[in-house]
């Protein structure tokens, strides 16, 4: 939304009250894609909408591929069937997707012999196995995502500030005029003049409305979506696997991410925290759906990490369980004109700001240049990003797997990040992993990390791989940190038109 507002030639303040993307948006499953599970719920129930959302994500994939092509990629999955009436139904049902995604479709899906199946997953049990579907969608990396979003944003003007809470809400008669905040690292107390505020807070929206409205209904139902991560010897490199019956009926995938293997996700009832955990049951069940397909047990002590994250999900008393509710986006304005926007989910990201900013600008009075832009804008690391920048890399001396890893993470910016690697910065971090010191510099310096955890977490996704590993190279970063952080007066928070004496 502050992208697509600031690239129309808005003021834009974004304020995020913790790191960017250190809640839902970083805790995703990974995957830009339209939804097997919803098209299969709109041919079931005859659901319209259910249809268009698929038709929507499927658009909206083509357009990540093409302004994030370092971030996002394309992914097969194939999908193991152990009924003779499975594989007409299945593979129908995946013609029809690729139909529905058209010309921006990646590959056609097609059938896959128990043989060709067993080789590239030759963990899976055998008996019954009649071969499965392979359809092709796209994976990424939601936390680098995000804080591409952010630094695009800023280069079109933007003012964009993290650990930055909003307290409260400033109005004029009754009508909302901006925002009472807090600066979480100095305790500094202000006020940003806005004449429209937009509520995009996740799971948090109805907090937010509380502060416009104290008696306002809640319109979130809040679920948690667990995974774990295991060795990449789980998974093939280059293909993922999706288990199409689970016990609570919903899907289960196992992914390469990142040199690892990620398998999510569980759909249960949560409440709101700050910091989510899986909880025990999560846990045992996606062990437990692994054990049902897998010849090789799978425990606890093969796994590496573990989280969870917060679905905000637009209320359906209607709905059975949280996996029933649609993933569609839902926008409101409240009388004082408070914008709200939730729902929704990463693949159709760009498509809710663009419904979000059109929104405001009908409602609300907010004048615009010109219509959404974004579907032609490349996200930072997309400029001067190709294919061979991680064998340029590697003739420069680095590891091909930091190379690739360079070229995956940063795009076009690999190159300034293999500079600092010249200039002493080129240590790896740990043994297993394929991150080197010059990432933590670039970092604080370039991605507005605060924190060891930010750098972690979000910018090396270390946290989210290996939590021993983590915790290990800890010390390391806390000192990179203190050498060559840049201080929190070469980050300014806010330009100073937001400030109000």
């Amino acid at each position: 939304i502050a992208l697509d507002a600031a690239a129309r030639g808005r003021r834009v303040a974004l304020l995020e009250r913790f790191d960017f993307a250190s809640g839902t948006s970083s805790r995703s499953t990974k995957l830009v894609h339209g939804g097997v599970r919803y098209l299969e719920l709109a041919v079931k129930q005859f659901d319209r909408g259910q249809y268009l959302l698929v038709k929507e994500a499927l658009h909206e994939r083509a357009i990540l591929l093409k302004i994030a092509p370092h971030l996002v990629k394309p992914l097969p999955l194939l999908t193991p069937l152990y009924s003779r009436f499975e594989v007409p139904y299945y593979l129908a049902g995946l013609k029809l997707y690729d139909w529905i995604a058209g010309r921006s479709g990646l590959n056609s899906s097609q059938f896959v012999g128990e043989a060709a199946l067993t080789k590239q997953f030759p963990m899976l049990k055998r008996e019954g196995l009649r071969g499965g579907v392979v359809y092709y969608d796209a994976q990424f990396n939601d936390a680098r995502m995000n804080v591409a979003l952010v630094r695009t944003a800023s280069d079109h003007g933007a003012a964009v500030a993290n650990y930055v809470e909003v307290t409260g809400l400033l109005k004029r008669q009754g009508k909302i005029a901006g925002l009472q905040v807090e600066d979480k690292e100095t305790g500094d107390r202000f006020e940003v003049a806005a004449p429209t505020v937009i509520n995009a807070c996740g799971p948090y929206v109805d907090k937010i409305r509380q502060m416009d409205d104290p008696q306002v209904e809640p319109i979130l139902t809040v679920s948690s979506g667990a995974h774990i991560v295991l060795d990449k010897k789980f998974s093939p490199p280059a293909t993922g696997l999706l288990i199409p019956k689970t016990q609570d009926g919903r899907v289960l995938f196992l992914l390469p991410w990142l040199g690892h293997t990620l398998v999510g996700t569980t759909d249960i009832p949560a409440k709101i925290v700050d910091k989510p955990k899986p909880a025990d049951e999560e846990i045992d069940f996606i062990l437990s759906e692994l054990t049902r397909y897998f010849d090789v047990k799978v425990t606890r002590d093969d796994i590496l990490a573990t989280w969870a994250g917060l679905r905000p999900l637009v209320s359906n008393p209607g709905a059975g369980n949280t996996a029933g509710i649609s993933r569609d986006h839902y926008l409101t304005r409240s009388p004082s004109g408070l914008i709200t926007i939730t729902g929704g989910k990463w693949t159709t990201y760009r498509k809710m700001a663009l419904d979000t900013v059109n929104f405001a600008i009908k409602t609300g009075g907010l004048k615009a240049k010109g219509a959404c832009h974004t579907h032609k804008i490349g996200l930072v690391g997309a400029k001067d990003f190709d294919t061979s920048i991680a064998v340029r890399l590697e003739a420069a001396g680095l590891a091909p797997d930091i190379a690739q890893s360079l070229a995956d993470n940063y795009g076009g910016e690999a190159l300034q990040i293999a500079k600092l690697a010249q200039d002493g910065l080129g240590a790896r971090l740990h043994h297993t992993l394929p991150h080197i010191e010059a990432e933590v510099v670039f970092g604080f310096r370039e991605e507005m990390a605060r924190s060891v955890d930010d750098v972690l977490s979000r910018r090396l996704r270390v946290k989210f791989l290996n939590q021993e590993a983590a915790e290990s190279i800890r010390g390391r970063v806390e000192q990179l940190m203190k050498d060559y952080a840049p201080g929190a007066a070469m980050q300014a928070k806010l330009h100073p038109w937001t400030k109000i004496p």
